[in-house]
C-alpha cells in the first residue's frame, strides 16, 4: 500500500517517522514536525484509511505495522527513529516487536501495549455518522450536529479535519465505515513475535513512552507490562497534558523528545 506522507527537513539527516492516532492524520503533526526538521529528515505519514491514504478493509496492528515496514523499505530509510501517539503508539511498538532489527529509537506517545476499553469512542463515532455529509452545507453545520455528541469543543475540531470539500459538497477523507467496524481490533494489544526474546533483542534500543499527567492512558498498572516488552523502556508524565500531549504541551513535548533521541 502506499501510504499518503508529507516530508520536511534535509534528506541527508536521519530520518524520523511520526505516525498519528485513530481518526488523525498528518496534518496533526504539521507544526511539530517543522520544528523536528531542522534537526531530522521528518516523514510525516497518513495511516491506512486515514488522511489521503487509501481505504481498505484490513485494519489490525499487523498490517499497520507491515505498511510502516514496507514505507521504510520503499523510501529506503536507514536507522529510522519512530514516533507514534496513541493508535499509531500501538502501531510503532507492533513494528518495533516484529522487526525488531530495523529501527534505533522509539517514542510512544500516551498509550500502553495492553488492550483498551474503546466504549469511549462511542459518542465520536455516532457523532461522526449523523452528519450527513452528502447533503453538507458547511462546517459549521457539521459542528452543530457533532456537538450533540462530544461538547469539547477541541475534540470536535481534531474530528472535523477530517471533512474534505469536494465540487458538489463534503467527504471523509478517513474510511469511517472501516474504522467503526474495526474499533475493537484498534483497541486490541499488540503481540510480540514467538522468535524474538524481548530481554534480549531490545536490551540495546531505547524507548521512551511520554504520557500526560491528565490522561488515564497509561497507569501504574501498565509499567510491568511496557517494560517486559521494551526492558530499557523510560517512562516521562509531562503533568498538566491530557491525551493529546503533543497539542497540549507542545514546548515541553518537543524537548523531552530531542533529549532524548540526541542522548
Amino acid at each position: 500500500m502506499k501510504l499518503n506522507y508529507k516530508e520536511l527537513g534535509d534528506p541527508k539527516s536521519q530520518p524520523l517517522l511520526i505516525l498519528h492516532g485513530v481518526f488523525g492524520s498528518l496534518d496533526n503533526w504539521l507544526t511539530l514536525g517543522r520544528q523536528f526538521a531542522e534537526t531530522y529528515r521528518v516523514f510525516l505519514i497518513d495511516q491506512r484509511n486515514h488522511g489521503r491514504s487509501p481505504h481498505d478493509e484490513k485494519m489490525n496492528y499487523a498490517v499497520l505495522a507491515d505498511d510502516l515496514y514496507h514505507f521504510i523499505e520503499e523510501h529506503q530509510l536507514k536507522n529510522p527513529l519512530l514516533i507514534g501517539h496513541s493508535m499509531g503508539g500501538k502501531v510503532v511498538m507492533q513494528y518495533a516487536l516484529t522487526y525488531p532489527d530495523t529501527y534505533e529509537k522509539m517514542v510512544v506517545v500516551d498509550i500502553s501495549p495492553r488492550k483498551y476499553n474503546v466504549s469511549h469512542h462511542e459518542a465520536i463515532l455516532n457523532g461522526l455518522k449523523a452528519i450527513d455529509v452528502e447533503n453538507l452545507k458547511s462546517r459549521g453545520e457539521a459542528d452543530e450536529k457533532l456537538g450533540q455528541y462530544i461538547d469539547e469543543e477541541g475534540v470536535r475540531m481534531f474530528l472535523l479535519k477530517n471533512l474534505a470539500r469536494t465540487k458538489d459538497g463534503f467527504e471523509w477523507k478517513m474510511n469511517l465505515p472501516v474504522l467503526e467496524k474495526s474499533i475493537l481490533k484498534i483497541g486490541g494489544a499488540v503481540t510480540k513475535n514467538k522468535n524474538i526474546d524481548t530481554a534480549v533483542d531490545f536490551n540495546d534500543k531505547s524507548t521512551l513512552f511520554i504520557n500526560g499527567g491528565q490522561s488515564r492512558y497509561i497507569q501504574e498498572k501498565d509499567i510491568p507490562t511496557i517494560t517486559k516488552y521494551f526492558p530499557t523502556a523510560h517512562i516521562h508524565t509531562i503533568e498538566e497534558a491530557g491525551h493529546w500531549v503533543h497539542a497540549q504541551a507542545p514546548k515541553e513535548f518537543f524537548e523531552t523528545v530531542m533529549n532524548f533521541l540526541q542522548s
